[in-house]
């Protein structure tokens, strides 16, 4: 239900929104990226989780945030300028954006207790795999209802319904969150004190990993907010397009991300990380191949990014939950996403001027390149600098490169075996030739 809610208001629904509303590439940019922008309430959001109690906090603020968009069902509506339309639309998401993220530091804080760490990677993993298959299947639906809203006027009935629908499913999940117990529930309220912010900015074990996030955040939000309006603007993909590509990366990170929880509790999430930073550097360059008559290299891009995100997502969430004492968890979560999200925000308000800057269209070598792209080639190469950063993290107990490496090809040689024991008997010697061949 939460990732119907997602389908039905987030990033790609914005993106329907400031189309609808003829805003600009910045206030688009800046629409879809109020999630970050947010993580400047995270330090507020540690001391709402101290002070309610992880689930308590969890369930009030995440259902007001998902009901705070109902507002948006009227808004095609309004006797309005496009202009006023879209101050209301940023204000209404901002809105919502802050209340998610006050409800979310206390959802990580709860899941952190309620998911014992020696299988918590495994559990996130398959978490994952199904949470993408709902979203998948709800942003599938969703594409093809904006699709068949071809008038202007049509687009905007379908945005206001799909509000309703999203604020319908949010108080279905608020329902469910009830449901669900505390296994530690706060006994005691903490003190407002200015040292239990610094901590984490003091800590010398945390360094490392406040660096890799401030770089890698920064160069991935130059570009992060404009793939959907690079697909829908310059690739005339339309929004069913769009969901049939999200579903084909929702498939590819349900295969995966049993696969990467496994690795990370056996081997820890640094070195998932470190891999996945490295191969998503290429993900940006991809982006320079699909034209609107060859849209074919998207293929490609769902095989790289779904199976690289999916794992890189999982480490990111699991090594902050590593890391963080237990005592001052809220906290530590807090200085985390908070340097994220600044870092994400303000490179995705100089991404959209940097767009705005640039001519529409540009020729190089005889193939017309738009600002967008631009944009693109300048955050792949600014990941490969963030990516660096990360061999500074420091996860106790956590293995190398080396040794994911070897667990990979390790665990790719089982499968094979596998394979080739139930091939049938052509195909398998087929298999054993080849294998001599490689071996070769």
């Amino acid at each position: 239900m939460a990732e119907l809610f997602s389908a039905c208001a987030g990033g790609a629904i914005l993106t329907a929104w400031a189309l609808y509303l003829n805003a600009s590439t910045l206030v688009t940019g800046v629409l879809v990226a109020l999630s970050q922008l947010a993580q400047l309430f995270q330090f507020p959001a540690a001391w709402t989780t101290s002070w309610l109690g992880h689930r308590r906090a969890c369930v009030v603020l995440v259902a007001a945030s998902r009901q705070a968009l109902l507002p948006l069902a009227l808004l095609p509506f309004l006797p309005l300028s496009d202009a006023a339309r879209q101050s209301a639309l940023l204000i209404v998401a901002g809105c919502s954006a802050v209340l998610g993220v006050l409800g979310n530091n206390a959802w990580s804080s709860w899941m952190s207790e309620l998911v014992p760490k020696r299988v918590r990677g495994r559990y996130f993993g398959r978490r994952t795999a199904l949470c993408t298959l709902a979203n998948a299947l709800a942003a599938a639906g969703v594409g093809v209802l904006l699709d068949h809203a071809q008038s202007h006027e049509a687009r905007g009935y379908v945005l206001a319904a799909l509000q309703l629908l999203a604020c319908g499913a949010g108080a279905v999940t608020t329902l469910l969150m009830l449901r669900q117990h505390d296994p530690r529930p706060e006994r005691s309220r903490p003190d407002f004190a200015l040292e239990r912010i610094l901590a984490p900015l003091r800590d010398p074990e945390m360094r490392g990993f406040l660096w890799y996030l401030a770089g890698w955040n920064a160069a991935v939000g130059l570009a992060g907010s404009f793939f959907s309006l690079h697909m829908l603007r310059n690739l005339h993909m339309g929004f069913t397009l769009i969901a049939l590509h999200g579903t084909a990366l929702a498939a590819v990170r349900m295969l995966v991300a049993p696969g990467w929880g496994k690795l990370i509790d056996r081997l820890g999430a640094r070195p998932v990380l470190l891999a996945c930073s490295f191969g998503i550097c290429a993900v940006p360059f991809m982006w320079l191949f699909p034209t609107r008559d060859a849209l074919w290299p998207l293929a490609l891009d769902v095989l790289l990014a779904g199976s690289l995100w999916c794992g890189h997502s999982l480490a990111t969430f699991n090594l902050p939950l590593a890391l963080a004492p237990r005592a001052q968890r809220p906290f530590y979560l807090a200085a985390f996403s908070t340097i994220s999200g600044v870092s994400y925000s303000a490179a995705t308000l100089a991404g959209g001027l940097l767009a705005e800057a640039l001519p529409d269209e540009s020729v190089l070598f005889g193939r017309t390149i738009y600002d967008l792209q631009l944009v693109f080639v300048l955050s792949g190469l600014l990941r490969v600098a963030a990516t660096c950063l990360g061999f500074a993290i420091r996860e106790p107990a956590a293995r190398d490169l080396v040794a994911l490496w070897g667990e990979i090809a390790t665990r790719s040689t089982a499968l094979r075996r596998e394979l080739l024991a139930r091939a049938p008997l052509g195909a398998r010697r087929e298999l054993d030739d080849r294998a001599r061949d490689e071996a070769a």
